[in-house]
């Protein structure tokens, strides 16, 4: 029985004069049921968001395709792809004069498991129908009140501070990763990781019964649409990733291998 998963990404310039964010949903090269999700914001003046969101998806392509399930964990196949596009960003200054930077959220499928990482305020959320089973907290200024106390969430979202970053790839300080994984998996689990254009204008309850109830590209669609019509003629790069698990395995001893994706866009 393979894995099946309907799965789609997509993006939209929003209101700014350059689309500095960047998203792919990538297959393995050799291996079925292997595919990693990619979801770059690039920051940086013009061009320079850009460049540095682009090399955080060429840099988790390269890793992927050397990835091998037996001789390296997917906890390291991610960092080893953190730390290797925040090195290329950093060195990528001195050649173009430039202040680049990027978050970036990642996603690795595979068989029976699914592990994911994050850097800056790109999310990942993880819905089991239209129930939350987990988000990815913030690496921001406005995310650390939260956690202590000081503000509410919904005072977060308007919050003077809230696009102000702890962390992020390319900054003269190491990055701060997160990590999780989870071999819980049923039919019907949906994982969506989106820049904060896209996250800004939903709670975690519209966002997971938008995407339970349309496929993946419809999701997008309408999410895309509705961030659009909420930011009024002031939004931000949108990109996202949606992957839902049609058929599941959850950890078995022997895992089928090999999944099919319904949609990609």
């Amino acid at each position: 029985m393979a894995i099946t998963i309907d799965a789609c990404a997509a993006q939209h310039q929003g209101d700014r004069k350059e689309q500095q964010d960047r998203v792919a949903i990538l297959p393995h090269a050799r291996r079925k049921g292997v595919a990693l999700a990619v979801v770059a914001d690039g920051m940086g003046g013009h061009t320079g968001g850009a460049l540095a969101a682009e090399q955080v998806v060429h840099t988790a392509k390269n890793n992927l395709d050397h990835f091998a399930p037996a001789e390296e964990s997917p906890h390291c196949m991610l960092e080893n792809s953190m730390r290797e596009a925040h090195t290329m960003i950093k060195a990528s200054r001195f050649m173009n004069e430039k202040d680049p930077h990027s978050t970036a959220v990642m996603l690795l499928l595979q068989p029976g498991r699914i592990t994911w990482a994050h850097c800056g305020d790109s999310r990942l959320y993880h819905f089991r129908g239209k129930q939350l089973l987990a988000r990815t907290v913030d690496h921001s200024y406005v995310e650390h009140l939260v956690s202590i106390g000081k503000i509410t969430a919904e005072q977060a979202l308007t919050h003077p501070n809230r696009n102000v970053l702890l962390t992020s790839l390319g900054g003269q300080e190491e990055p701060k990763f997160d990590f999780s994984d989870t071999a819980d998996l049923q039919a019907g689990d949906a994982f969506v990781l989106c820049s904060d254009g896209l996250w800004a204008y939903f709670d975690d309850g519209e966002m997971a019964t938008l995407v339970a109830d349309n496929s993946a590209r419809n999701a997008c669609e309408i999410l895309i649409d509705t961030a659009r019509k909420r930011a009024a003629g002031e939004g931000d790069n949108l990109s996202l990733a949606i992957i839902k698990l049609v058929e599941a395995v959850s950890s078995k001893p022997t895992p089928p291998a090999g999944f099919v994706p319904r949609a990609k866009s």
